[in-house]
Order: structure tokens, then C-alpha cells, then sequence
């Protein structure tokens, strides 16, 4: 731990321009010595929490790292406040649909009021198994059965918002419902078809990862939900496109009158098209922030050129970096990246209701 808290801090001080270095070092370095561990200053952690980002290879949106919001969560000490903490987060992201990206830090791995989020994200729809199949999001069914057997009962619907849950320290894993009023969805609509719209497509405003930990300077923090604000593809290309996920294609190209015959009339790249384009102008008249997939690589580009001007290497997952629509029309397809996990970071980590 102690050779991992003298890099965070140097890097933290060099960038600081501060001679403190040394003296700060040493109180950390006695601190860990007489305890085994040690805590970042607020100005430290807020610090680590952009760096993660920046050092995130599967995000195509760090070119705004330096201007995430931190939240210092370390002081809750029950359920209620974590639970009081999300809430505010979920509110203050959300910004009446000027989203907000932000993270929210609760306490270090290991210590008496530890928390976990067992949710994906904050905000995210169920999944009802059924004999014929899956209502929802069939990504969600597992969860969905996790909430039930905690005593949630949803609507049985397409789009049931799912409760949070969480934990604290040994505590049992403890379920409340989000306030109906904090979450902000988006009708997905076409500007000029009336069938497609008959469909009843609908997607939520703030995407809030919250399984994954914050680890920086040796210290884990398993609890640091965070976000930024939807590409489009994500929900277009992905969300209500994936055959294992919505699976609306089909029902976009007979909404179009596409033929689907064979696959070589390309019926699901034209129904992908339509989709993607009804999602970004419906967010836009919802008055949600949201990029498509173009903007946001030229957002990257820059991104890379200001870290070139800074003395960095850009890291990155070219998998997923690349847009799922039309991919090679931008120019983060034709660049390879070096998939080198940097720290501090985000990670993903095992879920405490799932076995090895």
C-alpha cells in the first residue's frame, strides 16, 4: 500500500505544483505504519475521481474528465444515508435534463461502514421472466428475481423501474424503491411515422453505473456510483436493438414496411438507422443531453490531442471505443490503442449476489 500511495500522491502533487509532497508522504506513510491504512484528503480523492476517468479505456467521453462532479459520501454511517446519498445523486445528475456527471464516494474497502451498491446502475428497468418469454429487459432478470425474493413487487411491465439495493458494512442487504418524481424518462418517438411510435418506446435520462469500484492510491472504494450522459447507440444500437436485450428491430422494419426477407437487404441497418435517429431527436426535444456517436469521436480526438499536449499516451479498449453504427465513419475505428490499465481507475468487480 505504501508504494502505491507514494505514486498517487507524487502525481497528485506534481500536478498541484506543490512542494508538500514529502511532508505529506511521511504523514501517510506513519499513518500506515501504526494502522495498516490510511485516508485520502477530500482534495485527494476528488482529485483520483477525475483521473479515473480519464484513465477509463472503454469511455469515449473523458475529453470532460476534468469537470465531473465529486461527492464525498465517506461520512455515511447507515442505510438511510446511503440510500439519501443516491437519491441526491440520481437528482443533482439528472439537473432537470442538463445532465450532470458526477460521482458519489462512499467508504474505503474494509472499513466498519463499507457499502455496496448491488445494482448495475442506479436507474435501470426489470425483466419478468414468463413462460413466453421475458417482459422488460431480459439483462435484468436475475436482479429483478433478487428484488422480488427481497419483497419487490413491480407492475409487470415493458419498463418497471427497479428498486436500489444496498449494503452496508455485515448488514443484510437492505431494498428501497427510487422516488417516482427523480426519474426522468424520454418517449422515444419519430418525427414521421406513426407506427413506429405506436410502439410505445421509452429509455431513462441518466445512465449511473454503480457496481464498479473506485481504486486509487491503494485504496479500494467499492461503492462509487457515477456517470455522464448517454451516446446515443447506447440505447439506439444496443438497449432496444440487441436481440438479447429489447430486440426492436424487427418490429422498426415492419414498422417502415422494410422487407426482411434476407439479411442482404439490409432491413436491420436501415430500422438501426431510423431507431438511432428517433432517439437522439427525442432526447433533444425532451431537452436531455445526450451525443451522437459522430460528435462524440471528434470529442475524443480532442481529447487525445490535449493529452498529447500534456505528455500522456491515450490508452484504450478499441472494442469498445468504437461506435456499434458506423463505426468506420469516424476515426477512432482506423487508430489501434494500447489496452493498459492505468490507476486510479475504475473497475469491475464480482456482485455480492453472484457465485464464482
Amino acid at each position: 500500500m505504501i508504494e502505491d500511495a507514494r505514486q498517487f500522491l507524487k502525481e497528485y502533487y506534481d500536478q498541484q505544483s506543490s512542494r508538500y509532497f514529502d511532508v505529506r508522504f511521511q504523514e501517510v506513510s506513519d499513518q500506515i505504519e501504526q494502522t495498516g491504512r490510511y485516508d485520502l484528503t477530500t482534495d485527494e480523492l476528488t482529485y483520483a475521481a477525475k483521473v479515473a476517468w480519464r484513465n477509463s479505456n472503454r469511455c469515449i467521453g473523458r475529453l470532460f474528465w476534468d469537470r465531473l462532479t465529486v461527492v464525498d459520501a465517506r461520512d455515511v454511517q447507515s442505510e438511510e444515508d446511503v440510500f439519501s446519498y443516491l437519491f441526491q445523486h440520481i437528482e443533482s445528475a439528472t439537473n432537470d435534463g442538463s445532465i450532470r456527471s458526477m460521482v458519489t464516494i462512499f467508504p474505503e474497502q474494509g472499513s466498519l461502514y463499507e457499502v455496496r451498491v448491488w445494482n448495475h446502475q442506479l436507474i435501470r428497468y426489470a425483466g419478468h421472466e414468463r413462460e413466453d418469454g421475458v417482459i422488460g429487459d431480459p439483462d435484468s432478470v436475475s436482479f429483478t428475481k433478487l428484488c422480488e425474493s427481497l419483497g419487490w413487487q413491480g407492475e409487470g411491465s415493458d419498463y418497471d423501474i427497479l428498486p436500489l439495493v444496498i449494503q452496508v458494512g455485515n448488514n443484510e442487504p437492505h431494498l428501497k424503491e427510487i422516488p417516482a418524481n427523480l426519474v426522468k424518462e424520454v418517449k422515444i418517438e419519430h418525427q414521421d411515422n406513426e407506427m413506429f411510435n405506436a410502439l410505445r418506446l421509452k429509455w431513462y435520462a441518466v445512465p449511473i453505473i454503480s457496481d464498479m469500484k473506485l481504486t486509487a492510491g491503494g485504496i479500494d472504494f467499492p461503492a462509487a456510483p457515477f456517470n455522464g450522459w448517454y451516446m446515443g447507440t447506447e440505447i439506439g444500437a444496443r438497449n432496444l436493438a440487441d436481440p438479447f436485450r429489447y430486440n426492436k428491430l424487427p418490429d422498426i422494419a415492419d414498422a417502415f414496411s422494410f422487407e426482411r426477407n434476407h439479411d442482404s437487404m439490409l432491413w436491420k441497418d436501415r430500422a438501426l438507422v431510423e431507431l438511432n435517429a428517433a432517439v437522439l431527436q427525442s432526447f433533444k426535444d425532451a431537452g436531455v443531453t445526450i451525443v451522437d456517436h459522430h460528435t462524440a469521436a471528434k470529442q475524443f480526438r480532442h481529447f487525445e490531442q490535449l493529452e498529447e499536449k500534456s505528455g500522456r499516451d491515450v490508452t484504450g479498449d478499441w472494442t469498445w471505443l468504437i461506435p456499434p453504427l458506423s463505426p468506420a465513419a469516424t476515426h477512432v475505428f482506423h487508430k489501434p490503442y494500447e489496452d493498459i490499465q492505468r490507476v486510479p481507475n475504475y473497475l469491475y468487480q464480482q456482485a455480492p449476489y453472484k457465485k464464482d
